[in-house]
């Protein structure tokens, strides 16, 4: 069973830092006769970068003075929990409309790249007052690789 956290400050420079941490935490006590490792790094790979850059451009608007807090835990089963906290302003999914791949738009993809490869995703704004918890849960040993995206799922604290 593995439980880290690690606090990094709003800053793009920090992402290489983000990834290392995860993804090596992971690796050193993840199962991998039952999990396709180099699958599952590509994915998170993609999940840590997608949330790390969204908060810091879009939720800390590029304040690296606001912290981001970020942790995992990984249980004897390979089920990963994802928690990252912010303190920006709070992404509001009622105003989220899925971009259409006709408009070839450059943004907007990234609740659906989380829920398509994440089990589950859940967003909780302003928890405390203050802070900002996304929460997303994956079963790593899972062999169900391409999952339809869930309806977003959000809490108001």
């Amino acid at each position: 069973m593995l439980k880290t956290e690690l606090t990094v400050p709003s800053d793009l420079r920090f992402m290489e830092v983000v990834e290392h941490w995860l993804l090596e935490s992971l690796r050193l006590e993840i199962d991998q006769d039952n999990v396709d490792w180099a699958e599952v790094r590509m994915r998170l790979r993609l999940v840590v970068v997608e949330v790390y850059s969204n908060i810091v451009r879009h939720a800390h608007s590029d304040q690296p003075d606001l912290p981001i807090l970020i942790r995992i835990e990984l249980d004897e089963k390979n089920n990963l929990l994802l928690e990252v906290w912010d303190q920006g302003e709070g992404f509001r999914l009622d105003d989220y409309a899925a971009p259409s791949p006709s408009d070839f738009q450059e943004g907007g993809y990234g609740w659906l790249i989380l829920n398509r490869i994440m089990d589950r995703v859940e967003y909780h704004l302003q928890v405390g007052g203050d802070r900002n918890c996304l929460k997303l849960e994956k079963d790593l040993a899972s062999n169900n690789k391409h999952q339809k995206p869930q309806k977003p799922h959000t809490n108001s604290v």
